[in-house]
């Protein structure tokens, strides 16, 4: 399934305590006669079997759910007439307007999942913050460090550093969901305290969202509006079986259609960070893939759009170690049908790394199944992570090789060579000239870079301008700064 949202509104806002219950009454409608049980549901006989309450559900997720407090201070650079000698003259050293420092902050929600104390949320609760509190449910709070973050699927891990034993969330099964299953939102809308929702899983497989590289998302009408970022969708077995990250909003309110990120994918960061890891090392294709038009899908024989297109691969990749071609379409990954390239990576990410998947492709018109081994993509050549000085207008990057490894870490588009930038200092001078992470350095005053090495030579001497070629988002332009 596929959404282009325009309108998509991330909430980060302080959760406090207090519940409210959803409940349900309406009269009973007699059954038809055709109506079944399916898995374990039971048609309603009388009026006291539809008289429900979901207080049971949330008396026992509730306090595993928290409160996720994050905040940094940022330096304001001070007034760029203070390198002038003359101006520093006339208003002395510090010319009366010194650098300024604001604090940044952000607040969100979460939930436990492990009793030592790991917090699952969104990563852009805690994006470039660095200090960060946890409110419990019992009103204790308690500093968290930051285990890891996963900016390709906008979640991250953190560990309370005091205490033990908490209360925990267990963790359901996300691809067990189907369309109209009930689920409840916990989280602290609007900053009123901790609420409780209720809805139904309205749509599966979101695609073309645009909040992560993964974007295959659960849809549900349960009221999930600005600060109840991070916190669980909950099943009717109280389990946690996704991750609220989003809402299609025209005016900053719920409108019922929010989204909430898988919670198969969460166990795969969690996995992660349980071994140490600073980042998500997930199964890499070696291809790159293109979504089946209704043209693409008539050209190739197909009766639908459906799939996706392997429009070219590395040929040292894992698709082509397979036997794939370009050409083929991977239509399901160990069973599970993939609609379009999103559900191919997300599939694929969902997948420890070291077994094998079974690729069901069509070539030809014909269906062929393929072994395909679970590897991360290799970081060669080594990134040589180095961070620019001097003063040129990269002052304040850090870059690292191109490699498959950095290129599927940072969804880098278009580029097989160069130089990308991994980290922006605040306050510098890359600030400054709007480098973003995931550029990719390609020529500096017409000379091409190929590593970092040919970056920090470039840059270590002044020059009268800087004439400065990037790729971003598989586009490449040209600017020049004075120097």
């Amino acid at each position: 399934m596929r959404l282009d949202l325009r309108h998509l509104v991330f909430g980060a806002l302080a959760c406090a305590a207090g519940i409210s219950a959803a409940y349900i009454e309406r009269a009973a409608e007699p059954a038809p006669a055709h109506a079944q049980a399916v898995e374990g549901s039971v048609v309603p006989k009388s009026r006291a079997e539809i008289t429900l309450s979901f207080a049971p559900v949330v008396k026992k997720a509730q306090p595993a759910v928290v409160n996720v407090f994050a905040s940094r201070v940022e330096r304001m650079p001070a007034n760029p007439f203070l390198d002038d000698p003359i101006f520093r003259r006339f208003f002395g050293e510090g010319g009366g307007m010194p650098g300024r420092s604001n604090t940044a902050q952000s607040l969100g929600s979460g939930v436990i999942v492990d009793p030592a104390g790991l917090v699952v949320t969104n990563n852009h609760v805690i994006e470039g913050m660095t200090d960060v509190k946890v409110a419990l449910a019992d009103k204790r709070e308690i500093p968290a460090k930051i285990l890891l973050r996963d900016p390709r699927t906008d979640l991250a891990v953190l560990k309370l550093t005091e205490g033990s034993n908490f209360p925990t969330m267990e963790l359901g099964d996300s691809d067990a969901l189907e369309v109209g299953d009930l689920a409840l939102a916990i989280g602290n809308p609007f900053g009123v305290g901790q609420t409780v929702t209720q809805g139904i899983v309205s749509a599966l497989a979101r695609t073309h969202v645009g909040i992560s590289d993964y974007g295959f998302f659960i849809q549900t009408d349960a009221a999930i509006n600005p600060g109840n970022s991070g916190g669980p969708l909950v099943d009717m077995n109280a389990r946690v079986v996704g991750i609220n990250s989003a809402i299609f909003s025209k005016s900053g309110g719920s409108i019922g259609i929010g989204f909430a990120i898988p919670v198969n994918m969460v166990k795969s960061v969690l996995l992660a960070a349980k071994g140490g890891g600073k980042m998500v090392k997930r199964p890499w294709l070696g291809a790159t893939l293109q979504t089946i038009s209704q043209e693409i899908a008539e050209g190739l024989g197909l009766d639908r759009p459906t799939g996706a297109l392997l429009a070219d691969i590395d040929p040292k990749g894992p698709a082509a170690d397979a036997g794939l071609k370009r050409g083929d379409v991977i239509v399901s990954i160990d069973g599970q049908t993939a609609d379009d390239p999103e559900a191919v990576g997300y599939r694929l990410g969902t997948k420890p790394l070291g077994g094998q998947a079974t690729l069901g492709v069509l070539r030809g018109g014909k269906k062929i199944v393929a072994q395909m081994r679970l590897t991360p993509a290799p970081e060669t050549p080594p990134r040589d992570t180095i961070k620019l000085k001097g003063p040129s207008p990269f002052a304040g990057a850090t870059v690292v090789n191109v490699s498959p490894a950095v290129v599927e870490e940072m969804s880098v588009q278009g580029a097989a060579n160069g130089v990308v930038v991994s980290e922006i200092e605040d306050g510098s001078f890359a600030q400054q000239l709007n480098l973003q992470r995931g550029d990719v350095v390609l020529a500096v005053n017409d000379q091409k870079i190929e590593t970092t090495r040919d970056l920090e030579k470039a840059v270590s001497s002044r020059a009268y301008y800087w004439k400065i070629t990037l790729a971003r988002g598989g586009q490449v332009f040209t600017t020049v700064v004075g120097g």
